[in-house]
C-alpha cells in the first residue's frame, strides 16, 4: 500500500461534509493512543498553554518522586522513559518556548536525584544532551526570551 501524500489527504478532506470528517476523526483516533491523546491536546490544552505547561509538570513531579533510586541503572532507565513522555508532550505543542520550558524543568529535576548523578556518565550524558537540545531550541527564540532562558539554564546548571 502507498501513502498518500499530505497535499491529496487535505484536498479529499475538504469535500468530506461535517459527519463523514467526525467519523474518519473518531477511526483515527481509535487507531493509536498518540492519535487520542494529540486530538485531546487540539481540542481540549491547546488554548491554555499555561495549563498545559504545569500539567505537563505536574506529571514530571510525579515521575521523578516514582524514580527507583536503588542504582544508577534503574535510575537512568527511569529519566529515558520520563524522557521520551516529555518529548511526546514537547511534540503535541510544538511551540519552542514550551519545549525549553518544560526541558529546563527536566533539567532541574535530573539534579535534584539523589544520590547525585554526577558521578554517573550515562546520567550526565542524558543530560548534556538535553541542554544541548534546549540550546538549540533557544536560538529559534525572540532575544528576550533567548537571554531569559539561558539565563535560567546556566542558573540551574550552576546550582547544581
Amino acid at each position: 500500500m502507498t501513502t498518500t501524500s499530505l497535499i491529496e489527504i487535505k484536498n479529499e478532506l475538504k469535500e468530506l461534509n461535517n459527519q463523514d470528517l467526525i467519523k474518519l476523526i473518531l477511526r483515527l483516533a481509535k487507531h493509536k493512543v498518540e492519535n487520542k491523546e494529540l486530538l485531546g491536546y487540539l481540542l481540549f490544552e491547546s488554548t491554555d498553554q499555561e495549563a498545559y505547561v504545569q500539567k505537563i509538570f505536574g506529571e514530571l513531579n510525579d515521575q521523578f518522586h516514582n524514580i527507583n533510586n536503588n542504582s544508577y541503572y534503574l535510575i537512568k532507565k527511569s529519566i529515558r522513559k520520563i524522557q521520551r513522555l516529555t518529548k511526546k508532550n514537547i511534540k503535541y505543542s510544538q511551540k519552542k518556548e514550551i519545549e525549553v520550558t518544560i526541558g529546563i524543568y527536566f533539567c532541574k529535576k535530573i539534579l535534584q536525584i539523589k544520590p547525585s548523578i554526577r558521578t554517573n556518565n550515562a546520567i550526565m550524558n542524558i543530560l548534556e544532551r538535553q541542554v544541548l537540545s534546549i540550546r538549540k531550541s533557544l536560538i529559534s527564540l525572540n532575544e528576550d526570551l533567548q537571554f531569559d532562558f539561558q539565563s535560567a539554564l546556566d542558573r540551574i546548571l550552576k546550582e547544581s
